[in-house]
């Protein structure tokens, strides 16, 4: 009996402690020391559920439940109250997204409209290219950051990092793919201007724009695949040579200063455009010690290095270099490695690099090589990976080198095969890039080059 009146008791000090709880806040102080529980609980965390002892009311529950800690102190909670469950993770992160929408509505118009404009272009321009063309479609006033001097100058202080690469694939009409290595996305532009039916080839490039040739070599343009820029250089003042090769230079550090292009014949013809004034010019005939006829290697792509335009040729197997701003030519004898098929020039921070298919027997493998300015030389500096080689054995492999920036981009094809890879030649790695889907056919692309991405060049 005893025991049961201290229980009733209890009871009825919870219930007082109950209403009070219900009327103010629950403070959080440690039961007092004086009161102990004459219970021995048998676990830490072991639940009772007390029944409303009253003689009326023997079947009825009370609505508390005690949860008893380490210490043997009690706490209460309401009945009925569940532990908190782990919200799942799309909740959470549409919490997220909704506190930071929240936070950026909170921005104070009043400080934000007093933002420096010229500071304002300086972060635009540093941001990568894709990212800025998608911001242009925010607002006017930032679509129309290509047309402005500050930007332009901006843009121009970014150094120029990776570059990119125009293709054009056998079966596409007046347009190309352009590949993005930073992202490994391609795009495909479409130039307003060109004419539709008109069929051409990426041949250089120099500060962001590209110079075009028309397959009947009659016709050159110029134009910025990013921002639609178009322009068809006068016709040429000589009759049309049936091969050339074209080189591509900037007057001073961007294209606004103007560009100059080199077109080059067989026969030792050469005419040179300048955009400042343009019109083509015939400077003077080729030195006598230069041999004719020139048998130069058209799927090797000219090189340009500051004012300075690299070709190749054969018989004798050697590089020519022609001055843009002097007008001097100068020939340097430079034997090819042995075995070599389908090689091309490359440049790397102003030093001459060769890419090429070695084959012997059945093996092929890509190979690549520096020039040695002091024996004039090539050097090999590194190769294809062997596991990728195993794929040419036993097939006949040609390839196209479309890039000459640092960054090469090599087509390689056969009957079995479709294979595109780059090659950076700063950090020796080799990447296959996902060849262009159309339909059920993965295209084959036939010609193209590399270019640094400028939003504000203008053709």
């Amino acid at each position: 009996m005893e025991g049961l009146a201290m229980l009733r008791q209890l009871i009825g000090q919870l219930q007082e402690l109950l209403q009070f709880y219900h009327s103010h806040p629950p403070p959080p102080p440690p039961p007092p020391a004086h009161h102990q529980l004459p219970l021995t609980l048998a676990s830490a965390h072991q639940r009772w559920c007390f029944k409303d002892i009253d003689d009326n009311s023997a079947d009825d529950f009370y609505g508390l439940v005690i949860a008893a800690g380490r210490s043997g102190n009690c706490r209460m909670t309401e009945a009925c109250v569940l532990p908190p469950v782990k919200k799942p993770r799309k909740e959470r992160n549409r919490g997220k997204l909704s506190g930071s929408a929240a936070a950026t509505e909170a921005m104070d118009e009043e400080i934000w409209k007093d933002f420096p404009e010229d500071l304002f272009e300086a972060v635009i321009a540093r941001l990568p290219i894709a990212t800025f063309f998608r911001f242009r479609a925010v607002c006017q006033r930032w679509n129309s950051l290509l047309n402005s001097e500050t930007y332009a100058l901006y843009r121009a202080q970014v150094p120029q990092t990776t570059p990119w690469f125009y293709t054009i694939t056998h079966d596409m009409v007046s347009s190309g793919a352009i590949y993005d290595p930073s992202s490994n996305k391609w795009y495909h532009p479409s130039i307003s201007s060109q004419p539709v039916r008109l069929l051409v080839q990426p041949v250089a490039s120099a500060g962001g724009l590209v110079c075009l040739l028309d397959f009947s070599h009659k016709n050159f343009f110029v134009c910025n695949p990013l921002t639609r820029s178009f322009k068809e250089l006068p016709a040429r003042s000589v009759e049309v040579w049936s091969r050339v090769a074209v080189g591509m230079t900037l007057n001073g550090s961007s294209a606004s200063g103007g560009y100059k292009i080199l077109c080059l014949g067989c026969d030792g013809e050469y005419e040179v455009y300048d955009s400042i004034e343009n019109s083509w010019t015939h400077p003077r005939s080729m030195p006598s010690t230069i041999k004719l006829p020139l048998t130069l290697k058209h799927r090797s792509q000219a090189v340009s290095i500051d004012n300075f335009v690299y070709f190749m040729r054969s018989d004798p197997e050697g590089i020519m270099s022609y001055n843009m701003v002097t007008g001097i030519w100068n020939e340097f004898i430079v034997p090819s490695p042995r075995h070599l098929t389908d090689h091309t020039l490359a440049d790397f921070g102003g030093r001459l690099m060769l890419v090429g298919l070695l084959t012997k027997n059945a093996a092929t493998c890509v190979c690549i090589w520096e020039l040695q300015k002091m024996t004039l030389l090539w050097k090999e500096v590194d190769r294809m990976p062997n596991i990728w080689c195993l794929e040419f054995y036993g097939k006949h492999v040609r390839m196209n080198c479309l890039g000459n920036k640092g960054l090469l981009m090599l087509s390689l094809r056969s009957r079995q095969m479709n294979r595109l890879v780059t090659y950076d030649v700063t950090s020796k790695e080799w990447l296959k890039v996902p060849v262009l889907p159309r339909g059920r056919k993965r295209q084959w692309i036939t010609c193209g080059t590399a270019f640094y991405p400028c939003p504000t060049a203008v053709a």
